[in-house]
């Protein structure tokens, strides 16, 4: 039985990982070229594991920012986990002692599987969920180490690696709303972000839009649209 779960969840986040391990390298690149070796690219990936918030922690490190400066960034920028949770709070009751190691692992790509996976017959819902985000943090920190490694022995221009995160998110809300009949989300998040650009410029930006499409959407949940949006 335990041969079959762990079959199933692994064959289930194989998209993840063609995606995290190259992300991973990204990450693990950029983190040697600023001066974080192998065991600095190790110990976030296992601790942290906050993919985009990773890239952001690079230029965190680098330019000496404070510890109130980072609590700040990070929580804006993985707020979106506040809506994630809202929607995992039932299946992840029933997870037993994964229960705390779920929410931790709960990245983006991570989510969707949850989500969109249908467990497999004779197969442990249990073990098959905490096997999923198992393989994908794995999958970061395999990247991780191996992009460090390679920056550590290899002189790259690592300009524009840094737009691999980015590129990542693109495709996932392309593929959605391809996939999708329900688009509001996407229409809230570009139109939210289009606003807050010409009101705050591109220097300023993300950070306003993260807070009004969190808003919109938390009001969006109160008053009950989210159900059939």
């Amino acid at each position: 039985m335990y041969k079959r779960v762990i079959r199933e969840a692994f064959l289930s986040s194989i998209p993840v990982m063609m995606g995290y391990i190259v992300l991973g390298i990204a990450f693990g690149m950029l983190l040697e070229n600023k001066g974080y070796g192998v065991v600095y690219a190790l110990l976030m990936s296992v601790f942290i594991y906050a993919g985009s918030m990773q890239f952001v922690a690079i230029n965190l490190l680098t330019s000496g920012a404070s510890l109130i400066s980072a609590a700040i960034m990070t929580l804006l920028i993985n707020a979106r986990h506040m809506v994630y949770g809202l929607s995992m709070i039932k299946k992840f009751d029933d997870m037993g002692k994964f229960k705390l190691y779920m929410i931790f692992s709960l990245t983006d790509e991570t989510y969707s599987l949850l989500v969109g996976s249908q467990v497999p017959e004779d197969c442990n819902q249990r073990y098959y969920l905490f096997l999923i985000s198992f393989f994908d943090q794995c999958y970061w920190i395999i990247g991780s180490i191996i992009g460090a490694f390679v920056g550590s022995l290899m002189t790259i221009n690592t300009t524009g690696l840094d737009f691999a995160m980015t590129a990542l998110f693109v495709v996932i809300v392309l593929e959605q709303f391809l996939t999708s009949e329900r688009h509001i989300y996407t229409y809230i998040g570009f139109g939210v972000s289009v606003i807050c650009l010409l009101i705050f410029g591109s220097e300023s930006f993300i950070i306003p839009s993260m807070i009004g499409i969190i808003l919109s959407l938390l009001f969006m949940y109160n008053k009950g649209g989210m159900k059939d949006a």
